[in-house]
């Protein structure tokens, strides 16, 4: 075995699977901790599409064109980044809302969201997180396998057999995060796996605006506002994993920095604001005559 192809496909498949790994763990927690397992085959449906069709598009681009040209690669990347990011806040205003009900009522109130097609936009969001991190690992895995193969013979090999260790990981680090949520109580679930949608959505929404930069559809704000590469670098080691789950960049872009802090700081601020609970009704006194 290669073993810097072996590591290369690895960091891809980890950096890759982790932030999947953690939104469908939520999704699957969510859903057990409030009654609701019987859901999970449509989250399963999601991924298992998602799963599917990633490999299919990692096996067309080896056998055709590789991988895609500039700007299209960046096109796609962008769009699916935005479109995960809508779907994640989406779904983390939603656990909110039924966050509400927890003290009695949260079961019920489920009951009639999912049965309200809510269970199909959960497959909607398994799919998007999932599809998103599988076309992008296929993508960097033909480059990979491409750029191994010229060099070794064993070097294809060693990529895929990393990528599958690193996938691997990540989905351990998933079932670990989903064991742990049924150690807590229910209120903390919601509150603590909510913030973690919110630094994910904001890592998926500032990708989206740094993608746009690179094909130059976004041309202001585009020079870095520091660069950290040297310390810590955001395509390798712990660096890699924190762009991989949060989107941290090492030399971001004054706009894309601006984007990030903005939309935690926004959504952050709604997501923890108290909900405001109507009046209670009180029961009407009767008198003597009535």
């Amino acid at each position: 075995m290669d073993l810097g192809a072996l590591t290369s496909g690895l960091l891809t498949g980890l950096r890759e699977g982790v932030e999947a790994a953690l939104i469908v763990s939520i999704v699957l927690a969510y859903l057990g901790r409030t009654g609701n397992a019987r859901f999970a085959s449509r989250i399963w449906l999601g991924v298992g599409a998602a799963l599917g069709l990633s490999v299919a598009v990692g096996a067309l681009l080896f056998l055709t064109i590789g991988q895609l040209p500039s700007p299209y690669e960046q096109v796609f990347e962008g769009i699916t980044l935005l479109v995960a990011a809508g779907v994640v806040t989406w779904m983390l205003f939603w656990m909110r809302r039924q966050a509400a009900g927890v003290s009695g009522e949260l079961r019920s109130a489920v009951e009639r969201v999912l049965d309200r097609g809510g269970a199909w936009s959960l497959t909607a969001l398994a799919f998007t997180a999932v599809i998103r991190e599988g076309i992008e690992t296929s993508l960097f895995l033909v480059g990979q396998v491409e750029v191994a193969s010229r060099t070794t013979d064993l070097g294809a090999i060693s990529v895929l057999g990393g990528a599958v260790v690193g996938l691997a990981i990540a989905v351990a680090i998933g079932v670990g995060f989903y064991r742990g949520t049924r150690r807590i109580d229910l209120a903390r679930f919601f509150r603590w796996t909510g913030i973690a949608l919110v630094f994910i959505a904001a890592g998926l929404l500032s990708g989206a605006v740094h993608e746009f930069i690179e094909i130059g559809v976004i041309r202001f704000g585009t020079g870095a506002v520091y660069d950290v590469s040297s310390v810590i670098s955001d395509t390798t080691g712990v660096g890699g994993f924190l762009h991989a789950l949060v989107g941290f960049r090492s030399a971001p872009e004054a706009l894309v920095l601006a984007v990030h802090v903005a939309y935690l700081v926004g959504v952050l601020g709604l997501y923890l604001r108290p909900l405001r609970v109507g009046p209670v009704a009180r029961p009407e006194r009767r008198t003597a005559g009535s």
